[in-house]
């Protein structure tokens, strides 16, 4: 909106740094050596000698010192540059919101990935919007480029001075170096940036004011999801189920065990969440195998596949309970909707098979029961399970002839209406026949190939969350009123895990943190 006073070499600088995030570093040293930098010098130098020879004329803008016969051509360049800057934000903008919110500090919204092949390549049409909006309200409100000049050069002076700090804490955790060189760096560098940003605090009354409201909001929003979500993990830890409760039930738990695969969702590494003592409660039965899923997002930008996959054993062997892990990076995609329950089955039987080559796991101890392992998911000549792919109701129905009819005849009906899980269940495993393989250790893969063929159930907590009644103000307004809001107002986290609807169970918990 302000291509009409800057010239549109400082667009591609922008461009350049906001596409950071999309393309590698070499590219971008490239175009920035070879036709950005060249421009920008260009630019300037015209600049200067313009003043030098007009020095009581002095310019209000970028297109007093543009000879007339150019202005038209200059004026267009300037409007695409300024396109193609803004443009640039804009995608920034959406990387940083998925970082954020991989990191447990933006509420949860729609991701879309717009390319297969251009890893990044995401849309989010919420702040898509949000964007558009204050574009227009700070147009209509303004009226005039001044006063936007001010607000983008108090918010420009900010974000380098910010800059700055950031590099400082770069240059001694990942550069490795001296804490020394790293002050010198910062008194110099945010010395001059500083003289900057106390001239352009003058004028806040006039238009700058906005990108401090702006920040202060978005910063507001960012810190009471963050302490939400943080009082609600808190209050998941202190009150999940001890192991020797669990052990005291018995194999079955105490309940009726069900065919079929329960996938828990749960937030917790270690310990069974409160959400399954809350469901027995009020339902006594559960699935035959049950897997407690904790899909975490870890600080670093991807996670190998042969690293995503923890698994580990919750109880003794025939109790049938497993903790799996699965993790990503905060610009990693999320998981496939046709290949995640093949590759859990897979990484739990690969995980029985190192389990029963451990001497040492031969006999349950409580004191063990945080272990895991690291599931190598590519490999899958080391498979204990084979898998084949079929069509066809028939064979999937014949596996299943341990059911009654009537559950056969609502199975078919199902399957039928829902193409959606025919094309989840095209895929059957197979417990091969091998005479190395023990007996216990073969009767634990038939039940995890029954149980999947039989069918996952995703069960996830819909949780409330409310502050106790000896809570200060503060504390009562960010969570009854900004973390509810947040909460009710963002997507759910069935959609953002791509969970099926048709297979999910939600059990309302409410929480006082």
């Amino acid at each position: 909106m302000d291509c009409f006073r800057r010239d549109p070499s400082f667009y591609d600088s922008e461009a350049m740094f906001a596409d950071l995030g999309h393309f590698t570093s070499a590219s971008v040293r490239v175009a920035f050596i070879t036709v950005i930098y060249p421009c920008l010098m260009l630019q300037y130098m015209g600049h200067a000698a313009f003043l030098s020879k007009n020095t009581f004329h002095m310019p209000t803008g970028f297109y007093d010192t543009i000879p007339e016969p150019v202005f038209w051509p200059v004026f267009v360049v300037a409007t695409l540059a300024a396109v193609v800057g803004s443009q640039a934000v804009i995608s920034a903008t959406f990387s940083i919101v998925k970082q954020c919110h991989a990191l447990g500090c933006f509420p949860r919204v729609k991701v879309v990935h717009t390319s297969r092949w251009i890893y990044g390549q995401i849309y989010i049409p919420e702040i898509n919007w949000i964007l558009m909006v204050l574009c227009v309200a700070v147009t209509i409100a303004f009226r005039d480029t001044t006063l936007i000049g001010n607000a983008y050069g108090i918010a420009c002076m900010t974000v380098m001075l910010v800059t700055t700090f950031l590099m400082a804490l770069i240059v001694i955790f990942v550069w490795q170096r001296n804490i020394i060189f790293s002050l010198v760096f910062l008194v110099f560098f945010g010395s001059i940036e500083a003289v900057y940003l106390s001239s352009s605090l003058m004028k806040v009354p006039q238009g700058g004011w906005v990108p401090l409201v702006l920040a202060f909001i978005f910063m507001s929003v960012m810190y009471i999801w963050h302490y939400g979500s943080r009082r609600k993990y808190q209050f998941d830890l202190q009150n999940k189920v001890s192991m020797r409760s669990i052990l005291s039930l018995g194999p079955s738990l105490g309940i009726v065990r069900v065919p079929g695969v329960g996938l828990i969702y749960t937030e917790l590494v270690t310990g069974v969440p409160s959400i399954f003592s809350h469901f027995v409660t009020n339902l006594p039965a559960f699935h035959e195998v049950l897997v407690f899923l904790c899909v975490k997002s870890v600080p670093v930008p991807y996670v190998s596949p042969d690293e995503r996959y923890l698994v580990g054993r919750i109880g003794p062997k025939e109790y049938r309970m497993y903790r799996c892990i699965v993790r990503y990076g905060y610009k990693d995609v999320q998981r496939d909707d046709d290949n995640f329950e093949n590759m859990l089955v897979m990484s739990i039987a690969k995980f029985i098979m190192m389990e029963a080559e451990d001497a040492s796991s031969a006999s349950y101890d409580i004191a063990n029961e945080g272990r895991m392992a690291v599931i190598t998911t590519t490999d899958a000549s080391g498979s204990p399970l084979a898998m084949r792919d079929f069509d066809g109701l028939a064979d999937s129905m014949s596996t299943r002839s341990s059911k009654s009819e009537s559950l056969r005849s609502l199975q078919s009906s199902y399957e039928q209406e829902s193409p959606s899980v025919n094309r989840r269940r095209r895929v059957r495993f197979e417990v091969p026949e091998e005479d190395g393989m023990g007996q216990q250790v073969k009767e634990e893969l038939t039940a995890l190939v029954e149980a999947k063929h039989a069918g996952i159930a995703y069960i996830m907590g819909h949780s409330y969350i409310k502050a106790r009644r000896n809570s200060n103000f503060l504390k009562k307004f960010a969570i009854d009123v900004g973390y509810s809001f947040l909460r009710k107002n963002c997507r759910g986290p069935s959609v953002t895990l791509h969970i099926p609807h048709i297979s999910l169970i939600e059990v309302g918990m409410i929480y006082y943190v």
